[in-house]
């Protein structure tokens, strides 16, 4: 691990630790025992962001011991216990395959669809064709899936969609958002999609909507409480109203709270500050809240750019610098001067994310997925 000259400011922000933020890593699984499985890894967390293959995988390893990206892969493939699909915000996530049709039922909204195909009407896809090349998505899979990007793109091109310009993407998107595809097995290193009930089986008769919000609120909770409504309702895309619903519904299993925020009873008490981590890009721990300043404080702009989020080192619950992995090799720049147990901490976390990532299939970012 290879340490920038360019140290300006102190690596660890001089930020006080608010009671409720030092429980959030304790929610997070990034203080405590540790998960021992991705899937526990995604129950906790309920919807990891997956538009950067690297960066969900890379969460998995800082909440478990001894597992290796492959592990992942195989709870995508062989197990079918993990998908990745449209979600909350309309952006990519990693969820339990068990968890699918609540939450695409409660944070795929129309909205994203509406959104998904102006993007389209940019690229010359008429709502028609956009139509169009839905059905040939859901017929080309329940046919012949799984099936890769790049061949459902050329069958998408056969109807005389555009070749290029993130066309077939968004088809795919739609398709995803309407509950017809989702992406399921890694195969010879892409990852591929597959029809949705062909893979999940039928659809569960729909719960009524109050027990559907509460759900949801339980489950956010359980891995981003003590947290608000407006918190809930950044982080799943849904209207506050909505996350105030859902928090009613569940009233009698939060705990009292002097700072009015809501969190469950059962919540664990942590015994301390998270350890030095190398989180990886879109990490959860920026994104279940509306502020990320407890975590960033002043370096907000230097992790997170026009929606990207850089991998970045945690030391005292504190953002204390970037890093890149490339070639094999883990470069750390901190943003000031570590503490010399620290370093030696972030030392032994690069060797491990080098194992971790030892087997990393070639997986692309989708670039406009967010």
């Amino acid at each position: 691990m290879s340490f920038s000259e360019e140290a300006v400011v102190s690596a660890v922000q001089d930020v006080p630790a608010a009671p409720a933020h030092a429980r959030r890593f304790a929610a997070q699984l990034l203080c405590g025992p540790p998960a021992t499985t991705p899937l526990q890894v995604v129950e906790r967390l309920l919807a990891i962001q997956g538009q950067d293959p690297r960066g969900a995988r890379l969460a998995v390893r800082a909440r478990t011991t001894g597992l290796t990206g492959a592990d992942v892969d195989r709870a995508l493939t062989q197990d079918r216990s993990l998908l990745i699909t449209w979600l909350n915000r309309g952006t990519l996530h990693l969820i339990r395959t068990e968890d699918y049709w609540w939450l695409h039922r409660l944070t795929a909204r129309a909205q994203y669809q509406v959104g998904c195909r102006r993007i389209l009407a940019r690229l010359g896809v008429s709502a028609g064709a956009a139509d169009r090349g839905v059905d040939v998505v859901e017929r080309a899979l329940a046919a012949d899936g799984p099936l890769t990007r790049a061949q459902l793109a050329e069958r998408l091109q056969r109807t005389g969609l555009p070749a290029d310009g993130g066309a077939a993407l968004h088809v795919l998107m739609l398709a995803s958002l309407r509950g017809l595809a989702v992406r399921g097995p890694v195969i010879g290193g892409q990852h591929a999609y597959v029809h949705v009930r062909s893979w999940l089986g039928e659809s569960p008769l729909e719960p009524e909507p109050g027990r559907a919000l509460g759900w949801l609120a339980r489950r956010y909770l359980a891995g981003h409480g003590p947290s608000s409504d407006r918190d809930l309702a950044k982080w799943g895309g849904v209207p506050v109203t909505w996350a105030r619903r859902g928090l009613t519904e569940i009233a009698t299993e939060l705990r009292d709270r002097p700072d009015g925020l809501a969190e469950l009873a059962t919540a664990s008490t942590p015994a301390g500050p998270p350890p030095p981590r190398l989180l990886g890009p879109f990490d959860p721990v920026l994104l279940g809240w509306v502020s990320r300043v407890p975590v960033l404080g002043g370096h907000q702009e230097i992790v997170t750019d026009n929606g990207l989020f850089r991998p970045f080192a945690l030391v005292a619950g504190r953002a204390a610098g970037t890093w890149t992995y490339q070639g094999g090799q883990v470069v750390l720049i901190p943003f000031g001067v570590l503490p010399a147990d620290a370093a030696d901490a972030l030392a032994a976390e690069a060797d491990d994310v080098r194992r971790y990532l030892s087997q990393e299939p070639d997986l692309a970012t989708d670039e406009g997925s967010r």
